[in-house]
């Protein structure tokens, strides 16, 4: 049903600091520049960083992961090491390394396959919820597939366009939170049948076109349904 994840829209107080992290320190390229709001890019998918001035706000404290090819983690882990505190985690035979960025992010830089160079995308976003059943049930009915729960029953996987972890309030690795009314965009054939599977439970329906739908989730997060 839900194709790709088309963006990801963070808040930032200061769009030249964000500007100067994204751009500089991790080498997304900024195709849009405005006032409030500038757009990078990380393989398929817009990064959307957006100073609140108005609705729908950016996501706070997101935890998301950033695919890197294999061969560079050890590059970057040196570069970035010179100047941040990273922290690590093994997955299999993958490695992740963790820093935050000046609004309080934790990016996650992961060993995925990639060409490179550099970032090749968003693999895994992670979404802060008040009960995990319904937001289970919520994202299932949208094409997601669980694919892990936590041992202490504070986390679930789900796999769709990529990897959506549903927290309960609780600090995962390198004390990262779950996003708050995090602002995603997913592409899809079908805008309305997406709506359609989940129209019972959204908390509130912001825009319906058919090649646009925008709703908010039972959590306050928004979704935007989108052909591509």
């Amino acid at each position: 049903m839900l194709t790709g994840l088309a963006w990801l829209a963070l808040e930032v107080k200061y769009l030249e600091s964000a500007r100067a992290f994204y751009e500089e320190t991790l080498g997304l390229p900024v195709r849009k520049r405005g006032d409030d709001e500038l757009v990078a890019t990380a393989g398929e998918t817009d990064l959307v960083l957006r100073r609140p001035s108005g609705l729908p706000r950016g996501g706070l404290h997101t935890h998301y992961a950033f695919s890197i090819p294999d061969a560079e983690y050890d590059n970057w882990w040196d570069r970035l090491s010179e100047s941040y505190d990273l922290e690590e985690a093994q997955f299999g035979p993958a490695r992740s390394l963790y820093l935050y960025d000046p609004d309080g992010n934790c990016v996650e830089l992961g060993q995925q396959d990639v060409t490179g160079p550099g970032i090749g995308g968003i693999f895994e976003v992670v979404l802060e919820v008040a009960d995990l059943e319904r937001a289970r049930d919520f994202y299932e009915d949208l094409g997601f597939e669980t694919v892990d729960e936590g041992d202490n029953r504070t986390r679930i996987r789900l796999h769709g366009p990529m990897a959506l972890e549903l927290w309960e309030p609780h600090l995962g690795i390198a004390d990262a939170r779950g996003g708050v009314h995090v602002d995603l965009g997913f592409e899809t054939d079908e805008p309305k049948t997406a709506l359609k599977a989940v129209a019972d439970r959204i908390d509130s329906l912001e825009q319906e076109t058919d090649d646009e739908v925008v709703v908010r989730d039972p959590d306050g997060h928004v979704l935007t349904f989108i052909t591509p």
